[in-house]
């Protein structure tokens, strides 16, 4: 048994933020029915590398779905899509605010068809505000939040994350607040409106940095690996590459001390509390970086772990996702596809004591299975 294996999605978004959202609802088990316009309506399916024709960034973000195609100008198509909505117990749809009332389709119209509906409507900026009706995609939300301003290095430009950090963090809250939505609907019988906007999601996800300029006025600079309140906690090079260490507390700190062979620093004035070693922080990863390239990474790992001290080598993707630690845990998947042969993918990182997520199929083609839906008088 899957936890939402009696609930079924009508999945109208594109891209990555509520794709991936709705990937985790499958991934759980609910059906989760992607409806793309006849000639295509998501980008991603376009967005390269490809594998075997197959865009891999859309290969991300639609396991375990289901792909029909409505084209939802046309009456006869909108009239199809009441229909599913019948039987529906949740809507997805990233439109731009304000095109599904134009389509006759808002939550308004929708809860006339089904009272128990719940739709959640993704968008850059939310469904208020001046900039409500203002397309948005994630690059332009990581620079409006800020988040690029204190990413990057300290002499260079500001950066955006190296993923779609926004739409990542989006794609979480569409499962948080749907799953909210249908335990509410539980109590009370009726579905729910949710206005999910990627700005107001990266802004609530600046945390610390948020935190600091509301209650104190601080505003954080970019630091490039370091960090905003905490030292030693960033990149030092070592004999053979890059290496994270993070001694985020004065305990920490004082092991680390012994680790290195620099006891005299526990007691040293300079940086004996976090906050003094803040203030002398230049000074003290000039100190520690003479000591650690005179080790590998390797070599520094094993006394952190000995140490209980928080480190890791900064691995290339391919040295991340090829880890021992990666492969511990399972991981990385394989899935046939009858078409386009095997395909690997990250695996769902929720582990239960009790349930196993299942992968059920591969990411869909473009109307993959329109002709199972005939039934529901869709186009054949």
């Amino acid at each position: 048994m899957q936890p939402l294996e009696n609930i079924r999605v009508l999945d109208l978004s594109r891209v990555y933020a509520a794709p991936a959202g709705s990937m985790m609802l499958a991934d759980l088990g609910a059906e989760v029915i992607r409806i793309e316009h006849p000639n295509g309506s998501d980008s991603m399916r376009d967005w390269g590398p490809f594998l075997n024709d197959q865009s891999t960034y859309y290969l991300c973000a639609n396991r375990n779905k289901k792909s029909i195609t409505l084209d939802l100008k046309t009456a006869e198509a909108r009239e199809q899509f009441k229909e599913l909505v019948k039987d529906a117990d949740i809507v997805l749809e990233n439109f731009k605010t304000g095109d599904m009332a134009r389509m006759g389709l808002s939550y308004e119209e929708l809860k006339k068809v089904n009272p128990r509906i719940i739709h959640c409507a993704v968008t850059g900026f939310g469904q208020t505000g001046p900039l409500a009706f203002e397309p948005g995609f994630d690059p332009v939300i990581q620079a409006m939040s800020g988040l690029m301003d204190v990413t990057g290095s300290p002499d260079g430009e500001a950066t955006r994350v190296g993923v779609p950090i926004a739409d990542i963090l989006t794609s979480n809250y569409v499962v948080i607040s749907i799953l909210a939505a249908l335990r509410m609907r539980d109590q009370t019988n009726e579905g729910q409106f949710i206005d999910l906007a990627l700005l107001d999601v990266q802004m609530s996800s600046l945390a610390n940095v948020a935190s600091a300029y509301l209650n104190t006025g601080f505003t954080s600079a970019r630091l490039g690996n370091r960090h905003n309140n905490v030292a030693p906690y960033q990149v030092f090079n070592c004999s053979d590459g890059p290496l994270m260490i993070c001694a985020g507390t004065d305990a920490q700190y004082q092991k680390f001390c012994v680790m290195i062979g620099r006891e005299d620093w526990a007691k040293d004035a300079r940086f004996i509390t976090n906050t003094q070693r803040k203030k002398n922080e230049d000074e003290l990863v000039k100190l520690i970086t003479e000591v650690t390239l005179t080790k590998t990474r390797d070599e520094w790992i094993e006394l952190l772990q000995q140490y209980k001290i928080p480190g890791g080598r900064v691995n290339t993707i391919a040295e991340a996702l090829e880890q021992p630690q990666i492969i511990a845990r399972d991981m990385i998947g394989e899935i046939e596809h009858e078409q386009y042969g095997k395909m690997k993918f990250v695996k769902n990182p929720l582990k239960f004591s009790s349930l196993n997520i299942e992968y059920k199929s591969a990411p869909p083609t473009l109307g993959e299975h329109s002709k199972e839906f005939q039934k529901s008088s869709l186009p054949k």
